[in-house]
């Protein structure tokens, strides 16, 4: 099993990527400086961070400040986390002689705090969402303006009152200022001051800016203004460059395209793409991966990660790729030795992994997809399942590549068959090449290439006994559990059929074509989760409009809520007997 989390080790040959990094921030000429490293969920953005900061940090000019901005959502406002952690982390480095200078800096932080609290009570007033106590503040003024206050409103304002003035008490002095712009122009010059008799790069990383809700990844943006452009400064912001997009716009209210790029452009000066896995890079990654929780001589490990790392560097040349004799060699590792047959199964499965579309190299994915095989693998060792290590990957790989209604059909295929040896897999491995959509069934036909490629894959199936696989399959994790989370395309049409106001509504509807087939199960279940949160069924809802488009748009969506259905107490209204009976109902949008 591997640890779900970055790691300081390269197997990826991101080190280029790190040590570009290093040398631009190094270089006192680019200061200050902004970067981003772009990449989707999983592809290694933390662990690039991680490799960055262990190189800066061997220089003790740098004072390298983490950020994670998701840790601080809904713990404290996003700009004032910033500041803080920043301020903090100067003071502590700070010499005897400067501390007094960096305390009067992070003093200077909390009085940017307290003039931050003031504007969120005037945004409460003017309709924008804050958070905490002062979101239940706001339900309160609301309820007073629509005549329905009650005494815990009353309270909410009160106690969201006195929270101010508690947070207040102790920074300001009665007689201070608070006059913010000349605060703002106070605390960048008492911080270029300060970094300056440091004699020290200060060198920020936010990481996690994409898990967070719009609100606070935009906050966190905001916040780092009051930094850029200041004397030895750089910040290194990573991050899926379309779920901030998606942020941008949310906040903006549809700027445009062009003014969302003009917004990040501003902010970030030099961005840096992750580069996509191929397929050299993702056989060194599963070498590793297996090589790493094996028993051979930690020296001989290493050896093979300089000797995989080396020939992904001078892939582009005519060099032939690595094989599995030479990383065996590097591991001095006989033709027996158990590891050996472990490198030739993650050989095989390389190709897949590196060329699915529900994969395309992820090493998260990937990571994720390798610790359910040996968790499945350890299972069927304890209850003396005959079982190879090699079909439960190429099994798990196929749930990981497909959807509910492909899984339920290879499940149907192998429970029906005569001793769990089910004929279809005897018929098309017969086929070889020759093995074409249409002779597939119906339900794998919606992916051609990646089922006939699977099919290919060592080891074959026809003949074996796979009712245990099946028995793992769905007795221990699924596969699907370990997805990654919805795209940003996913997510914005999501969000149109939360809102579908007609069952004719063309955005739902185009909406649904978004929506990547693999990614509808989990479109479905946000869906659900958001009409949880509303008990109010007399009259039909948007939300459930777009919940019913779905379901007829996809079988398993389909039964997802049908028992969401089963869920709801008491007696179900007319409107949604009728709908989930009748596909042929009045789809005119009538509330009646």
């Amino acid at each position: 099993m591997w640890a779900d989390s970055e790691s300081k080790v390269d197997y990826l040959n991101y080190s280029e990527v790190s040590e570009m990094v290093c040398e631009m921030v190094s270089d006192d000429a680019m200061l200050p400086i902004s970067l981003g490293v772009y990449g989707t969920w999983g592809v290694g953005k933390s662990s690039i961070l991680q490799l960055i900061g262990e190189q800066l940090g061997a220089d003790e000019r740098n004072l390298v400040v983490p950020f994670d901005a998701w840790l601080y959502q809904d713990f404290e406002e996003a700009k004032s986390a910033l500041m803080t952690v920043i301020a903090k982390s100067i003071y502590e480095a700070a010499p005897e002689s400067l501390k007094e200078k960096a305390a009067d800096f992070y003093r200077r932080v909390n009085k940017l705090k307290v003039l931050g609290m003031a504007a969120d009570v005037g945004a409460l007033l003017a309709g924008v969402p804050t958070l905490g106590m002062f979101t239940k503040a706001a339900g309160s003024v609301e309820d007073m303006w629509d005549g329905a206050a009650d005494e815990d409103d009353v309270t909410a304002l009160k106690d969201a009152a006195a929270e101010v003035g508690k947070r207040a008490s102790g920074i300001l002095k009665p007689k201070e200022k608070r006059n913010a712009p000349e605060e703002i122009v106070a605390f960048r010059k008492e911080f270029s001051e300060l970094l300056e008799k440091l004699e020290r790069r200060l060198v920020v990383f936010v990481d996690n800016l994409d898990r967070c809700l719009p609100p606070n990844a935009i906050a966190t943006l905001e916040a780092m203004r009051l930094f850029l452009f200041m004397p030895n400064t750089a910040f290194i912001v990573a991050a899926d460059e379309d779920m901030i997009r998606l942020s941008v716009e949310k906040h903006f209210k549809d700027p445009g395209s062009q003014h969302i790029t003009d917004y990040l452009d501003k902010l970030i000066q030099i961005p840096l793409r992750v580069p996509k896995l191929g397929l050299q890079e993702v056989r060194a990654y599963l070498f590793m991966l297996a090589t790493a929780n094996s028993d051979v001589d930690p020296q001989r490990v290493e050896a093979l990660r300089a000797f995989l790392i080396e020939k992904l560097r001078r892939s582009w040349s005519d060099e032939p790729p690595f094989e599995v004799n030479q990383a065996a060699d590097q591991l001095g590792i006989a033709t027996s030795h158990k590891l050996r047959g472990t490198l030739q199964t993650m050989d095989r499965l390389a190709g897949l992994l590196a060329h699915s579309k529900q994969v395309n190299g992820n090493p998260r994915i990937v990571k994720r997809l390798l610790n359910v095989v040996g968790m499945r693998a350890s299972v069927a060792r304890r209850r003396g399942m005959a079982l190879d290590e090699s079909i439960i990957a190429k099994l798990a790989l196929f749930e990981r590549c497909t959807d509910e209604n492909a899984i339920r059909t290879l499940n149907a295929i192998i429970s029906a068959a005569l001793g769990g040896k089910a004929a279809t897999f005897v018929e098309l491995e017969a086929l070889g090449d020759a093995a074409t959509p249409d002779k597939l069934p119906k339900d794998w036909q919606k992916y051609p290439d990646f089922v006939l490629d699977w099919l290919k894959l060592h080891p074959p199936l026809g003949g074996i006994d796979l009712r245990p696989a099946v028995y793992l399959s769905k007795e221990t994790m699924p596969v699907k559990m370990s997805t990654q989370r919805m795209s940003a395309k996913t997510l914005k049409a999501t969000e149109v059929l939360l809102k579908t106001t007609s069952f004719k509504s063309a955005a739902s509807k185009a909406a649904l074509g978004d929506i990547a087939p693999s990614e509808i199960g989990e479109a479905m279940d946000e869906i659900i989760a958001t009409m949880k949160r509303n008990p109010d069924w007399n009259r039909i809802r948007s939300d459930f409009r777009g919940a019913y488009l779905l379901a007829k748009h996809d079988q398993a969506a389909h039964e997802k809520l049908v028992n969401f259905i089963g869920t709801l107490p008491g007696k179900r209204p007319r409107w949604m007997v009728a709908m989930m009976k009748d596909d042929t109902v009045d789809t005119s949008g009538s509330n009646s």
